[in-house]
């Protein structure tokens, strides 16, 4: 393992709590790292965790999920079928600004004398809270509280309260809530392909503005992508002091700011709301109007109806999705029970700031936490988010995969350009158009259409939506399975079996080679199961089949060429070590040398030229390993053990998707200290910057991994082949025990894995059928309670 904790704050200013990450001293160091953790959202808007008074800060950063700005890619040399357009998402008019003036100085956090200092992201009631305690240099103290919320039931609105109390003395104070378009930061030079582009001009640009009273509305629009957004705010003071108020705006920027005679122990409490708007087809107009039926809805309602409703939609969040741990035990990385806890719900809380209102989008690589891989949507959602969506959120899922059929169009012209039948779905984008410059690792990671079809199976699975399958899933099946068969052989020299050539696998450290046995797997699943949907429909829906087979020209005598392609696929295996190669050559190349790799040249991928990296054995991320998770019921345990003890040692840690993985697979192989540190560098991945890139954003796949680690590694749950089981790890001395939710077809079932006893509850629903190590369970409203003993 090459991990290493880059983010260690001293312990007395960050406490450990099980429901709030807490900061008790401003720390400037950390500053980029904490907007990150900070940030709120909603899967539709997200705001970094800069203060509200403007600064400091590291990144300017408000996004609008799919609000982007496209760009030409240059080429030095040129080629047919490369992506000809990036795509970014870009920082948006800020809303979020309320600046704070005593006696006329302002606060401001880098040198305010602060005599206490508490900020928290509150994940149990989905909040920014904020409470300090400030000494001006005349020596009068102000007591500022504020709470800041994105909101999960209202898609567009955001909310924040901000209190201020001066406590020993009369005092003049001004609070100045702004919005302010387009901001940036000076770029700071970087060779990470990793961080997103920096635009040399203006992005949004004016298009119209209004006011009335204590509300101002900015409307802005893209150059290239003809992308609108409308910002609004509005307010509501609250004081038993004087005051008065002035509202100004320009077409790029609007103030209302409040004057105040503040009298001693009497506070001001200014509510700010804020609505975010975006389209592509609307008129400015149009979208302006949007913008004031959200605030005409929400200021009525007024803060405390935002925050209640915020509340109940946590609790139901976490009745649903809560993975409670007790007695952890962590290895060599010393963490106690809370610090596990808070950081399990860390992730989870992410996970649902990226997704939970992410409808007619994607989730970004990084949510909305910051811009990094331009914003742009890849295999992370299929393969680590939608697994927690679907047993946790469903609709969310559902969402998701929606999303992709309506790419699916774009998906044929691209698989067209590249001379294939079927459908390529991109590998990085926003609008649904291949946005990625590198065709070695990106494009050529045609397993993206297995990834999209393998999560379409596991839904199907998990939910029982038989429509979705026929409404949607069945075309991109149909599509998918036909590109396989396009671009793929039966090859001679392979004693006629199915070969695919010239791909690039999960690895980005091995790239354009010939059959890559993840790929192939996967696309063999994708195969079998458009085939078997097919004729699924042939037998249960056989009109429905004709109209389909009519849209897409599907000859049903292709479904045997499919069959016989996933038959036959070949997978590279060497019978001498018992080894599945990663691809055909990976055994001809030399190990990397990385006893003599300095750990400061990790990722490699920004110290040395990828054609060194490509000519030896090095993982990126896990591959095969990756393979033995996804479709654990190809290969027997003395299998996994054999390929994971050879290919754990050449992966390093330079991809956040890693670690995750190879925890799942090292419990079920009985490796629980390995097991158990992979599992705290996938926990910890940004509340200790594992990976040293999280002022950037979060990692929303690896985030997604935690919950797979905590599920499917410890809690020994398999879904692969359909059914729904459990093969709990065996627990070492002081394992800790793990409690979680499944929502399974319909019904919530709580599993409690524990040293002594398997417990499994039936929660909601009529009743529930699943495996236990090699016995069917059944539980029913009269009998809800199964126990098991526990694996010694």
């Amino acid at each position: 393992m090459r991990h290493r904790e880059r983010l260690k704050p001293p312990p007395h200013d960050y406490v450990a709590d099980e429901w709030n990450w807490i900061e008790r001293r401003f720390h400037p160091e950390f500053m980029a790292q904490t907007e990150t953790i900070l940030a709120l959202g909603n899967g539709y808007l997200g705001m970094r965790g800069s203060p509200e008074e403007g600064g400091p800060l590291a990144q300017y950063g408000t996004y609008i999920n799919g609000l982007h700005e496209t760009w030409p890619i240059v080429y030095g040399e040129d080629a047919f079928g490369f992506a000809r357009t990036g795509q970014t998402m870009m920082s948006v008019t800020d809303a979020k600004i309320i600046k704070l003036f005593v006696d006329d100085e302002p606060f401001w956090l880098a040198t305010a004398n602060m005599l206490r200092f508490d900020r928290r992201l509150n994940m149990r009631a989905g909040t920014l809270d904020r409470e300090i305690l400030w000494e001006t240099p005349a020596g009068k103290q102000v007591l500022i509280k504020s709470r800041r919320l994105i909101s999960f039931e209202h898609r567009h609105a955001g909310a924040i309260s901000y209190e201020v109390t001066v406590l020993n003395a009369r005092a003049p104070v001004v609070i100045s809530s702004e919005v302010l378009a387009e901001r940036r930061t000076t770029p700071r030079g970087s060779n990470d392909p990793r961080r997103s582009k920096v635009f040399s001009g203006r992005v949004l640009l004016p298009r119209t503005s209004h006011a009335s009273e204590q509300r101002i509305v900015l409307c802005h629009g893209t150059d290239r992508s003809n992308m609108l957004l409308a910002c609004g705010i509005d307010h509501y003071l609250d004081s038993e002091c004087r005051y008065s108020w002035k509202s100004e705006h320009t077409e790029d920027f609007g103030q209302v700011a409040f004057t105040i005679d503040a009298e001693p122990g009497r506070p001001i409490r200014l509510t700010k709301f804020m609505a975010h708007h975006s389209t592509a087809t609307a008129s400015p107009e149009q979208l302006c109007a949007r913008v004031d039926w959200t605030l005409n809805r929400i200021v009525p309602e007024g803060f405390d109806a935002l925050a209640a409703g915020q509340q109940r939609y946590m609790d139901d969040f976490w009745r649903r999705s809560d993975v409670q741990v007790n007695n952890v035990r962590t290895g060599k990385v010393q963490r106690t029970t809370v610090e596990v806890q808070q950081a399990i719900r860390f992730n989870l809380f992410h996970i649902l700031q990226a997704s939970a209102r992410a409808e007619n989008v994607g989730v970004p690589a990084k949510g909305l936490t910051g811009n990094a891989y331009e914003g742009q949507y890849f295999w992370d959602s299929e393969i680590y988010v939608m697994p927690f969506l679907i047993y946790t959120a469903p609709r969310i899922a559902r969402n998701l995969l929606l999303f992709r059929y309506r790419m699916l169009g774009k998906a044929r012209e691209r698989a067209q350009e590249l001379s294939h039948r079927g459908a390529l779905f991109p590998w990085r984008t926003i609008t649904g158009e291949e946005a990625s410059a590198n065709y070695v690792a990106g494009t050529a990671q045609y397993h993206i259409n297995a990834d999209i079809a393998y999560a379409l199976r596991k839904y199907v699975n998990a939910t029982d939506d038989e429509e979705f399958l026929l409404q949607y899933g069945a075309e991109m099946l149909i599509e998918t399975a036909r590109f396989w068969f396009d671009i793929g052989f039966f090859s001679e020299r392979k004693g006629g079996r199915f070969c695919i050539n010239g791909v690039t696998g999960p690895d980005e450290y091995t790239t354009v080679v010939n059959n890559n046995t993840y790929t192939n797997l996967m696309a063999r699943e994708n195969l079998r199961y458009a085939a078997q949907t097919v004729e699924a429909l042939r037998d249960t829906h056989p009109r429905d089949l004709a109209a389909l087979a009519h849209k897409t020209a599907l000859d049903l005598a292709e479904i045997e060429d499919w069959k016989r392609a996933a038959d036959q696929m070949y997978i590279p295996y060497d019978k001498e070590t018992g080894i599945y190669l990663q691809d055909d050559s990976f055994l001809d190349r030399e190990k990397w040398d990385f006893d003599n790799t300095p750990a400061d040249n990790y990722p490699l991928l920004l110290y040395y030229h990828p054609l060194n990296i490509y000519r030896h054995q090095v993982i990126k991320q896990t591959d095969v390993i990756l393979a033995m998770f996804l479709l654990g019921h190809e290969f027997t345990l003395e299998e996994k053990r054999r390929n994971f003890l050879f290919y754990a040692p050449l992966t390093t840690g330079d991809s956040s998707l890693s670690s995750c993985v190879e925890a799942v697979i090292a419990a079920e192989i009985g490796e629980f200290e390995q097991a158990t540190e992979y599992a705290m560098a996938a926990l910890l991945m940004d509340l200790a910057d594992v990976g040293g890139n999280v002022h950037d954003g979060c990692h929303i796949a690896s985030m997604g991994g935690t919950w797979m680690v905590m599920v499917y590694g410890f809690g020994g749950m398999r879904d692969s082949d359909g059914t729904l089981s459990f093969r709990p790890s065996r627990a070492p001395e002081g394992q800790s025990t793990i409690r979680f939710p499944l929502t399974y077809r319909g019904r919530m079932l709580e599993v409690e894995i524990g040293v002594d006893a398997t417990r499994y509850t039936l929660r909601e629903g009529e009743d529930i059928t699943f495996r236990h190590e090699d016995e069917v369970i059944e539980l029913t409203r009269d009998n809800p309670v199964a126990s098991r003993p526990g694996v010694k």
